[in-house]
């Protein structure tokens, strides 16, 4: 029965100091706190729920829903009178019932995620939010579709909307905007009030994927900087701010080359953690470990509690003190590499031949792995030919990459602008921890990259390597 049913761990809580204090041994103490902080931490699940979609399914959702939101914010003739537009949407929008046979009807795949989380809140957990994970976002109309739907379902103080910033575009431009235009709402603010946290998510794997990996670590500290200015500005000092990502890196997901505490640094920069305590905005990092990432990590016991101490060690580190780190007082010669190398990549990207490298074997060279398929879909039948590296999705690409033995998305352009300033850049890669830290992964990636394996590869599917070779053999 449903009033019968645990929805809160509360009732759960309230039996914890009786029987920690009743516990004859230290061992069973240990794990009920074990039990009590897990119930604390994450409710009833047993981790903190995460769904996701992409910001056309939102707009599409919205727009069924109120009719006269029109198009999407991509159209810049009708910007401000989309936003005008969803704002009398949020402020004449009431909550409306939920229940299994509504779910099992609806045809618009954001309304139903929404409704499932309502679902979720209502019979299973209402203790945690859950965050709503919006990809491709690209304008704040995004942010107010999804608090739209959420207010519709009737739970919009129980879901974190989250825009996930890992195009070029978001990254370099859009990121802050997003986020101011939400900020002009005054439903957003209020959202953002009730709930007490902004939770934002970065793409390392995808934004590695097309402009390079360590141009992009850059566009994603510098963006963290600006979102503290921006806060800063509109007097929301006082609320929390979430930084998560799933840290999908060219070297495999999380795969520092330098170890754990030089990984948590990476994600984590000490320089954008001094920024945020100056201000005084309370900041939150999550990160995941998934994958072969969580086996290696908490595979054994020994491991586990390894990890955990790293981990400890990076949250309750010190501010550091004294001269900031040379990367940041040299920022012209810092940026100007970046910005080089990701040109550079970003023209490789767009070169037909390097579309035509990652789609000769593909997927083909990998074992099978995860839920999803390597190949984004299309609308077009007939068989998946890789195009663009859009068209590969993050992991498998950085994947191909090292099969081919050329990880050019680690790598690619940087050389060109070391030799500008090689001696500030050797300078740099010796006196900054956190150059030397994003630096990490190109060393890496020029000790595993081979052009022997590479032009093997490329051989192969050469009809002279095959000709020549069969000019060659002799019947035994």
């Amino acid at each position: 029965r449903r009033e019968a049913a645990l929805t809160t761990p509360a009732p759960l809580l309230a039996l914890f100091p009786a029987a920690i204090a009743a516990a004859p041994e230290e061992e069973a103490r240990l794990a009920l706190c074990v039990a009590r902080a897990g119930l604390v931490a994450h409710g009833l699940s047993l981790a903190h729920t995460h769904v996701r979609l992409n910001a056309a399914q939102l707009h599409n959702a919205a727009r069924l829903r109120f009719a006269h939101l029109g198009s999407g914010p991509e159209d810049p003739a009708r910007r401000r009178a989309l936003f005008a537009a969803i704002n009398t949407a949020l402020e004449e929008a009431r909550a409306e019932p939920v229940d299994t046979g509504g779910l099992m009807a609806e045809q618009a795949s954001a309304a139903r995620l929404m409704m499932t989380v309502a679902q979720i809140t209502k019979h299973v957990d209402a203790s945690q939010p859950v965050r709503f994970l919006v990809a491709e976002t690209e304008s704040g109309y995004t942010l107010l579709a999804a608090l739209l739907l959420a207010r519709l379902a009737g739970v919009e103080d129980q879901v974190e909307i989250s825009p996930l910033f890992e195009t070029a575009e978001a990254l370099e431009r859009r990121g802050e905007r997003v986020v101011e235009e939400a900020l002009r709402s005054p439903h957003w603010r209020a959202h953002l009030a009730r709930v007490g946290r902004l939770c934002l998510q970065f793409g390392y794997s995808d934004s590695g994927r097309y402009v390079g990996q360590v141009a992009a670590t850059h566009l994603i500290e510098r963006l963290k900087l600006r979102i503290v200015e921006l806060l800063a500005r509109h007097g929301l000092s006082k609320l929390e701010v979430v930084l998560f990502d799933t840290h999908g890196e060219g070297l495999g997901r999380g795969g520092h080359p330098d170890g754990l505490a030089a990984r948590l640094d990476y994600l984590d920069p000490p320089a954008v953690r001094s920024v945020f305590a100056a201000r005084g905005i309370p900041v939150r990092v999550e990160t995941s470990f998934q994958g072969g990432d969580g086996y290696l990590l908490f595979g054994t016991p020994a491991l586990a509690q390894a990890t955990v101490a790293r981990i400890a060690e990076h949250a309750f580190a010190p501010l550091p003190r004294g001269e900031p780190d040379p990367v940041y007082a040299e920022g012209g010669f810092a940026s100007d590499l970046f910005a080089g190398a990701r040109a550079a990549f970003g023209a490789l990207v767009e070169d037909p031949g390097y579309a035509a490298l990652l789609g000769a074997f593909g997927p083909a060279l990998l074992d099978r792995t995860g839920s999803r398929p390597v190949n984004r879909q299309s609308d077009a039948g007939g068989p998946a030919a890789i195009r663009h590296p859009r068209e590969l999705r993050a992991i498998p690409n950085n994947a191909v990459l090292q099969q081919l033995g050329f990880l050019a998305n680690l790598m690619h352009g940087l050389g060109q602008g070391a030799l500008q300033e090689q001696d500030t850049f050797a300078e740099l890669l010796e006196g900054s921890p956190r150059f030397a830290n994003a630096l990490a992964f190109a060393r890496a990636g020029l000790a595993l990259s081979d052009a022997d394996v590479l032009r093997g590869y490329v051989a192969s599917l050469d009809p002279g390597t095959w000709l020549d070779r069969a000019a060659q053999s002799r019947r035994p």
